[in-house]
């Protein structure tokens, strides 16, 4: 189940290529109790027409995910992330051949039949850390893997907040489990500092501030802020109003080193790339 169309692979290159745009990454959120859109696309209808009008708007990939892991979340099980994604999978491959689909899990298992069923990126919020068998997978699938910074387990995940230095912190898990990849002989790897995850709302300001801080080897950086509660309680305002602020941050983003935008509203994140685009194309910097 691999599209056959160039520019398919072009969009892979680009991911690795440093000098390439940014890309974004439009959410497609297969759960009843996600934050924002919770219940909205349980039905092959309703979720193949927010696809539609995500790759309409110019999606570069389309991250699916059956299992929130929002603040509150309950567990489901292995079987029932399975029963949620696989044929979500399977349904947005065959109706978009050529859109890149990344799988937000962090269940080996999980990974590699989404692969087999058209996927072509894990997205891990435990960068490996909740399921021992994830890099052995990775590897042996070969398909780009994001590796999310995490601090504790999956119950404590929010909760165990970051004493240390944070970018260093960051950085020291990103070592540890990069160099674990690479002694499998896996090298597609993108990193996401993990924005929201066990982190005080004074931290996730300065991991925006502080992107370019996290370098490994031009490896490219996934940033997911898209009205996430760090903005929503900095400004006290309601979730559906935070559209403006997380556009307003994701032009730090970019202009700090983030390469792909993990994003509810794709075509406001593709206008802001655009605009930056014409910037550069007129030679004026602002």
């Amino acid at each position: 189940m691999r599209p056959q169309d160039t520019d398919f692979y072009k969009k892979i290159d680009q991911i690795f290529n440093p000098k390439a745009e940014p890309m974004v990454m439009g959410i497609l959120n297969i759960t009843p109790d996600s934050f924002y859109d919770g219940g909205n696309y349980l039905l092959e209808k309703d979720w193949l027409q927010h696809t539609k009008q995500m790759v309409g708007e110019g999606a570069d990939i389309v991250d699916i995910g059956a299992f929130s892991t929002r603040p509150g979340f309950e567990t489901i099980s292995l079987e029932e992330e399975e029963k949620r994604l696989l044929p979500v999978v399977i349904s947005v491959r065959k109706h978009f051949a050529n859109v890149l689909i990344s799988v937000d899990t962090f269940r080996a298992t999980i990974a590699e039949k989404a692969v087999d069923a058209g996927a072509n990126i894990i997205n891990d919020i435990s960068g490996g850390t909740f399921d021992d068998a994830m890099f052995a997978n990775v590897a042996r699938l070969n398909v780009p893997y994001i590796l999310m910074h995490i601090n504790g387990d999956l119950k404590t995940m929010h909760e165990k907040i970051i004493t240390d230095d944070i970018a260093e912190t960051i950085n020291e898990f990103f070592a540890k489990q990069i160099n674990k990849l690479r002694d499998k002989g896996f090298n597609k790897i993108i990193i996401d500092p993990g924005i929201g995850f066990g982190k005080t709302i004074e931290q996730n300001y300065e991991i925006i501030n502080n992107i370019f801080q996290i370098d490994f080897w031009d490896l490219p950086i996934l940033i997911g802020i898209s009205r996430k509660s760090f903005i929503t309680k900095s400004l006290n305002i309601k979730t559906e109003d935070a559209l403006q602020a997380t556009s307003a941050l994701h032009n730090i983003c970019i202009d700090n080193g983030a390469k792909i935008l993990r994003v509810h509203d794709v075509k406001e994140a593709k206008q802001l790339i655009e605009l930056k685009r014409k910037f550069k194309e007129f030679g004026i910097h602002y």
